[in-house]
């Protein structure tokens, strides 16, 4: 058998919205607009320039929602340059492409093999000593397992199976659209599965390689670290190497900081800086969206809730002060009070503790702050925003109340120390 590479990747998504940044950094989000596209260039140049024989998409090329006809020519150009490079192409659609209007209705180059949504069928690279097997999506919402349905193996060749589905123990929060099972693959006698739909790298299994790509372009903080595509080489019929290349350019990072141990706020954006720092420069020249999350149970917590903006903002500085090109996305606070065990005298604080509880749940209380609440209302203009706010305060203002006395008490225990 001849020795070739080959790259694949799924779930590009062109054009698809990074959620979140409009509504919160217009600015950030203007820079950030073509990204898709942009990662989407950087696999057509990877495939060019480690000359790969051919390139496998595993779904989801387009958005299910997308309408814009334009996406589906710069998509059809970038297939025109791997074909120009002698790269042929094998896609499958996707529930997200099944479900859009011109997914399948593109003029494709004669380098690309769409696979069909009827069944499941084989397409031959005589010249590699490859068969490539594969079943695009009839409709958007498959619950079959297609993949029963595939050929079987060809001899004397390196078998790859194209597919889109939900593997199961991998799909985590994706929907379970064409399901199947590891080793349900691994007995289908194919050298290189090429997964697409789960949207983080995974290795599934070795020897068979059962492999998913990940997405190209991380769209929202659920989907951070780096993205990309698998190059893949083969020699001698069995896969010898198998790299993810990472093509993404906004990177999404998550930071978590445990601030158990601190004591002033001052300490927690300390804390903060380095973890920031090594992220950054992890993901190289790349615009960073960030969120940092504040965890534990601290003395601080009811300051972190009471001036979460003025954190927020000495966290922005710190990032000024960085060289990076990062933008704080949101800054959450996962916090509770230290338990009263650790933090009171059960003799004084104890019984103020007990007390504020004993008032959270009084209902003079919440009439109180129903009245006030009215209050306020009519001396806001009408609007619907209005009354989301107003509703907001209702149901958070007895809970925040509660954790910062609660914190109050902490801090006047902890100095008494």
């Amino acid at each position: 058998m001849s020795s070739f590479r080959f790259l694949h990747a799924a779930d590009l998504h062109l054009d698809s919205p990074l959620i979140g940044l409009s509504c919160k950094s217009p600015d950030f989000a203007r820079r950030v607009e073509t990204a898709s596209r942009q990662a989407f260039d950087n696999l057509v140049r990877l495939a060019i320039e480690e000359r790969c024989r051919f390139v496998v998409l595993a779904g989801d090329v387009f958005d299910r929602d997308l309408r814009n006809f334009q996406t589906g020519l710069y998509f059809l150009a970038g297939m025109k340059r791997l074909g120009d490079a002698g790269i042929d192409v094998f896609l499958v659609l996707g529930n997200h492409d099944a479900g859009n209007r011109f997914a399948d209705k593109l003029a494709y180059t004669s380098n690309v093999h769409l696979f069909s949504k009827k069944h499941a069928e084989t397409r031959m690279l005589e010249d590699a000593g490859v068969a490539v097997h594969g079943r695009s999506f009839p409709r958007w919402d498959i619950e079959d397992n297609i993949a029963r349905d595939y050929p079987a193996a060809t001899p004397g060749v390196f078998n790859v199976g194209v597919l889109h589905s939900a593997c199961a123990g991998s799909e985590g929060s994706h929907a379970r659209y064409a399901p199947c099972t590891v080793e349900q693959l691994v007995n289908h006698g194919y050298e290189y599965w090429a997964l697409g739909h789960v949207h983080g790298f995974a290795i599934l299994n070795e020897a068979p390689h059962i492999v998913y790509s990940g997405n190209l372009q991380g769209r929202d903080p659920r989907e951070t670290g780096a993205k990309g595509a698998v190059l893949v080489t083969v020699e001698d019929g069995e896969v010898a190497a198998v790299e993810h290349r990472p093509l993404d350019v906004v990177r999404w990072a998550v930071v978590t900081v445990d601030v158990m141990q601190h004591l002033e706020l001052d300490e927690v954006v300390e804390a903060l800086q380095y973890q920031i720092s090594d992220l950054c420069a992890e993901a190289g020249d790349r615009p960073v969206a960030l969120r940092v999350i504040a965890t534990g149970k601290t003395v601080l917590h009811g300051e972190l809730l009471l001036k979460r903006a003025a954190v927020r903002e000495g966290i922005e500085a710190v990032l000024a002060t960085l060289g990076y090109d990062v933008w704080l996305e949101k800054f959450v606070v996962r916090t509770e009070p230290r338990p009263a065990v650790e933090m009171v005298d059960p003799t004084v604080a104890g019984r103020l503790d007990a007390e504020i509880r004993r008032l959270a749940g009084d209902g003079r209380v919440a009439a109180k702050l129903a009245e006030r609440l009215a209050d306020i209302r009519a001396r806001l203009p009408a609007g619907a925003y209005a009354d989301e706010f107003i509703e907001r305060m209702r149901a958070e203002v007895v809970g925040r109340a509660t954790d910062l006395a609660r914190g109050l008490i902490n801090e006047a225990d902890h100095a008494a120390e």
